[in-house]
């Protein structure tokens, strides 16, 4: 099977899978991700991190994907926390822009109210 075909500048959606970033976002909804949005403090973004200890036949393997909020500002450095208060113990984890895959503009659920915007 073939990979999809999109170009890197498309937007696209994916389904959240976990409450770390609850109440804003609830396990099971639907995030529009925007790759050539503009990531800054407080932005919903989707990050890459490397995956740790991964042995040398690994070295080529996907990395791991996150959905967090960043915060930060380019003299200081920026990080990504979670939003939902169960996570507050987990200390916030350090980022570059060039880690960053893009920038939530929407969010979709069961019921049109649950509809936002993030522009």
């Amino acid at each position: 099977m073939e990979p999809a075909t999109c170009t890197e500048a498309e937007t696209f959606v994916l389904q959240v899978l976990d409450d770390t970033m609850e109440p804003e976002f609830n396990k099971g909804c639907i995030i529009v991700i925007d790759p050539t949005g503009l990531a800054t403090d407080g932005s919903y973004v989707l990050a890459r991190q490397p995956v740790a200890n991964k042995s040398a036949a690994e070295t080529d393997s996907v990395d791991d994907y996150v959905f967090r909020q960043l915060s930060g500002d380019a003299a200081n450095g920026y990080t990504l926390q979670s939003l939902n208060p169960r996570y507050a113990d987990t200390p916030p984890t350090s980022v570059v822009l060039s880690d960053i895959v893009g920038v939530i503009v929407q969010r979709a659920g069961v019921r049109r109210r649950y509809h936002k915007r993030y522009d």
